[in-house]
């Protein structure tokens, strides 16, 4: 009795009754779920940029109304430097993988 439980848990023994799929490439349902995967990561790239550069205007105009510029220097200044922030993680996003 001991013995046949113990063959009952063995992975090997377990293993041998599942059939194995055979690896297709031109799988429908992996290829659709790459595609949202990507699609879903490069969205959310773009929401990041897009909050970034956001940000950076919104922190600009804050200060040139805060110093009473009559040029809008820190936006321009903020704005720029978002837009190179944002560049820049957009390409670490995409050589990271």
């Amino acid at each position: 009795m001991l013995l046949f439980s113990s063959m009952e848990n063995d992975p090997e023994q377990s293993n041998q009754n599942v059939p194995n799929k055979p690896v297709r490439d031109n799988d429908p349902i992996k290829k659709a779920t790459e595609k949202s995967t990507s699609f879903v990561q490069f969205s959310g790239i773009a929401f990041q940029m897009l909050g970034t550069i956001g940000l950076g205007v919104w922190a600009g105009m804050k200060l040139d109304q805060w110093q009473n510029n009559h040029r809008p220097v820190w936006t321009i200044v903020l704005s720029l430097t978002a837009i190179g922030a944002s560049l820049y993680l957009f390409i670490r996003q995409l050589t990271k993988k």
